[in-house]
């Protein structure tokens, strides 16, 4: 069995855990638990009867960036044919883990079975992220 899926729109990275001076609690930023529930919301539209892995599983992440405006025609061609990869946040380590943390418990049972993982940033015509995740 595998899980591939898409979530089009802006991709978001895992912020940081903040701390209410307040009330002295830790808590995930509002726009992190909202990808995450997006994410996982793609996830279930796609398999409405899915069963999580339970032997080692390996996922792979395409995050899809648009292509800035301001590139020029060349650039741009380079871009999409990519032999240019974006270098601009998130960090490609924010969005593994608020893909492994959204799919957690759901796609599979822990992300300590995750044994393989592949992870890229291209460019493309349209932001989304692509997730494939399967079992070996």
């Amino acid at each position: 069995m595998i899980y591939e899926f898409e979530v089009p729109g802006k991709i978001v990275g895992k912020g940081r855990p903040r701390l209410n001076t307040y009330t002295g609690s830790v808590y995930t930023p509002t726009k992190t638990k909202d990808y995450e529930t997006l994410v996982e919301q793609y996830f279930l539209l796609k398999y409405p009867r899915f069963k999580p892995f339970e032997g080692r599983v390996q996922v792979d992440i395409s995050a899809f960036f648009e292509v800035p405006k301001s590139a020029k025609k060349s650039e741009k061609e380079l871009m999409l044919e990519n032999k240019i990869n974006p270098t601009k946040k998130p960090d490609i380590d924010n969005i593994v883990k608020i893909i492994l943390d959204a799919m957690n418990g759901i796609a599979f049972k822990d992300d300590i079975q995750i044994t393989k993982l592949s992870v890229e940033k291209t460019y493309s015509e349209k932001e989304s992220i692509k997730v494939k995740i399967s079992e070996y």
